[in-house]
């Protein structure tokens, strides 16, 4: 007969392995990278957390003032580099809000620097630079994840094997 504990572990695990939950976010800008100069700090992340190269992707800003609160309204370009080179820019333009979302589409994988300029907020009144990393896959990069997936779930599979042939063993010998 099935302990009462091993039938709740059973129901735990399977409650972790199948979540009725599809979407969760935290906040806005989760697993985001951040980079405060002076009396400002510049959030950036990414929708999905990983772009895909060929895909659009959509790149999240938010800029705070020293106390963390939003900024009501910012001047911003962005240059985008791929090897050190040059690949796109962004003009300069002015956000309301704290917050500026646009979409973009990466043409290579890898790592692509954004060297975001936010302007007229330096104590002399010229820019700030701020520097970040997104990493870009392509396409077939989520089979590593199906893969954890997959081991995730023959990891549950030997576990309940073992707990079901351990209870074969006692119940014979009775």
């Amino acid at each position: 007969m099935v302990k009462l504990s091993q039938f709740f572990l059973i129901i735990f695990l399977a409650v972790m392995v199948i979540s009725p939950v599809y979407y969760a976010n935290a906040h806005s800008l989760f697993n985001s990278s951040e980079e405060k100069i002076g009396k400002y700090r510049v959030e950036i992340a990414t929708l999905p957390e990983i772009p895909n190269v060929g895909e659009k992707s959509q790149i999240l800003f938010r800029v705070l003032d020293e106390d963390e609160n939003e900024v009501g309204k910012f001047k911003m370009g962005i240059r985008i580099y791929y090897n050190d080179e040059l690949v796109d820019t962004i003009q300069p333009a002015y956000h309301e809000g704290g917050h500026w979302e646009f979409d973009y589409i990466f043409k290579d994988s890898g790592i692509h620097i954004y060297r975001v300029d936010l302007y007229d907020v330096a104590d002399n009144g010229g820019v700030l630079t701020y520097t970040f990393n997104v990493t870009t896959l392509v396409p077939f990069g989520y089979i590593f994840y199906y893969t954890v997936i997959a081991g995730g779930f023959a990891g549950i599979g030997l576990m309940i094997w073992s707990v079901l042939s351990r209870k074969k063993k006692t119940s014979a010998r009775l």
